[in-house]
């Protein structure tokens, strides 16, 4: 008889970060999103190190922050002078950083360390609500500025040894992200149908089990064929988290946030 139980893999997770340091600030536009990631250590427990994949961070080559103590690199504008003095001094790990170098270097993906960039806000952010004692050593990886979604994927894959590892992989960025569209409310106290045409899509696209992985794929690498795909991400780098997330995991995920961030729906997924 096999007695051998099941490898238990680490959380990955896709959240969408609010904008800039709202979530913080007290933002009533923001308390779903904010109570939610509250809850996510209730969900997930305490990693012994974090990986964030941030949108808010791009570089020609995947690039890994190495730092033993990063800085915090606030990178919004506009806001009050407590958004600028917000603190977050969770170590860093270069040992981790160094096998996210190697693993990718092995799969033929060029990449580099940085011991210099500082955590930007969809690091910082979400992470204070999520872990707020900044105990958990966190490295962040950078997307490509090509923003390529195979390659994102493949980054993805190359990582996915990381998950026999007590690490939390966090895809930060916003299933929905058009800043015009978030100023302008086209449909004031209602649903926008077109942001909610896309949701659908991409929550078939990663959870529906009518669906194989190299579906799930061929739809994510054509993401731009989804239901209002460019008004929903005119510029695709709070998408592509996702992508590096869903590389890494290979599996169907589990939506566990659905969600109003600042009058649109938004969404979390697991895997």
């Amino acid at each position: 008889m096999n007695t051998d139980t099941p490898e238990k893999l680490a959380p990955v997770l896709y959240i969408p970060h609010g904008g800039g340091p709202l979530p913080l600030l007290g933002d009533p536009d923001h308390q779903e999103l904010v109570d939610f990631l509250r809850s996510v250590p209730s969900l997930l427990g305490d990693p012994a190190a974090i990986l964030v994949i941030s949108a808010h961070w791009e570089e020609e080559i995947a690039t890994v922050t190495s730092h033993p103590q990063p800085s915090l690199y606030y990178d919004y504008y506009g806001f009050p002078d407590k958004a600028y003095q917000i603190q977050y001094p969770a170590p860093g790990q270069p040992e981790l950083a160094k096998k996210i170098y190697h693993a990718l270097q092995e799969h033929g993906i060029a990449s580099r360390m940085d011991e210099k960039r500082g955590l930007d806000h969809g690091v910082f952010v979400p992470l204070k609500i999520m872990y707020p004692d900044a105990t958990i050593p966190c490295v962040q990886l950078s997307l490509l500025k090509n923003l390529d979604a195979t390659s994102h994927i493949q980054i993805g894959k190359a990582l996915s040894e990381l998950r026999k590892e007590n690490i939390l992989i966090l895809g930060s960025g916003f299933s929905f992200h058009n800043m015009r569209a978030f100023f302008t409310q086209q449909y004031p106290g209602e649903d926008d149908p077109r942001n909610t045409a896309f949701q659908q899509w991409l929550n078939e696209t990663c959870i529906s089990g009518s669906l194989d992985q190299s579906q799930r794929e061929k739809r994510l690498i054509h993401w731009e064929e989804a239901p209002y795909a460019r008004y929903c991400h005119p510029r695709e780098e709070h998408l592509l988290p996702l992508h590096v997330c869903f590389g890494i995991a290979a599996s169907p995920a589990q939506l566990i946030f659905e969600g109003n961030v600042t009058g649109k729906k938004a969404v979390s997924l697991l895997w």
